[in-house]
């Protein structure tokens, strides 16, 4: 196998699965910024054009992070980052799920269609009017999100580090660099930050 790998928050999300799962292979960088994520060679693997992506063992590419790291937990079960059981695995897709389509994609969008409207406007199909909209819906699921912690469970699975951990804490992390910081007032969030940052992964 051989991962395709980029700056930006979504490959670091495998990155860092990886790391937790002890799993090493190849990796070869694409370079966003001078769009080579959008020539032919990497739209074979992705025709979306997205990063990251992984190349199978038999040739074929696999696109998507969480494709990506279920495909990596039932090549590599030990550890189990997404669940050892079907109601572990539920409970963490249930989790990843809220998390990418209530926090991540509007953080992202916010993102895209805001501060880096320039490098995107171009490239994908943008609506500037939507970045406020956008931030406002993220920060109050966030808010949502950390009343649901209140019960001081460890992480989003209770005391399982999971792969739904992992994708809030690259988003969050990504968020504090563009102009859209975690309101420390949710502070069950805030301290979850402080115990993932403490994973030997986050360096991934």
């Amino acid at each position: 196998m051989k991962f395709y790998d980029s700056i930006g928050p979504n490959p670091r999300i495998v990155r860092m699965f990886m790391a937790e799962k002890g799993i090493d292979m190849p990796k070869q960088a694409v370079d966003l910024r001078k769009g080579e994520n959008r020539e032919a060679d990497h739209l074979k693997r992705n025709p979306h054009g997205q990063m990251p992506a992984l190349e199978l063992d038999d040739g074929h590419y696999l696109s998507e992070v969480t494709a990506i790291c279920e495909y990596l937990e039932e090549k590599n079960p030990k550890p189990a980052m997404i669940g050892e059981t079907p109601e572990q695995r539920a409970e963490c897709r249930m989790w990843t799920r809220r998390v990418d389509l209530n926090i991540c994609e509007p953080l992202a969008n916010g993102y895209r269609f805001g501060e880096a409207l320039k490098f995107f406007q171009n490239r994908i199909p943008c609506a500037p009017e939507a970045s406020p909209g956008l931030k406002m819906i993220a920060a109050n699921r966030l808010q949502w999100l950390n009343g649901q912690m209140a019960d001081g469970r460890e992480y989003l699975c209770g005391k399982r580090f999971t792969l739904a951990d992992i994708l809030l804490y690259c988003w969050l992390d990504f968020g504090g660099q563009v102009g859209q910081p975690l309101d420390t007032a949710n502070s069950n969030i805030v301290a979850w930050m402080a115990r993932v940052a403490e994973r030997p992964s986050v360096k991934a």
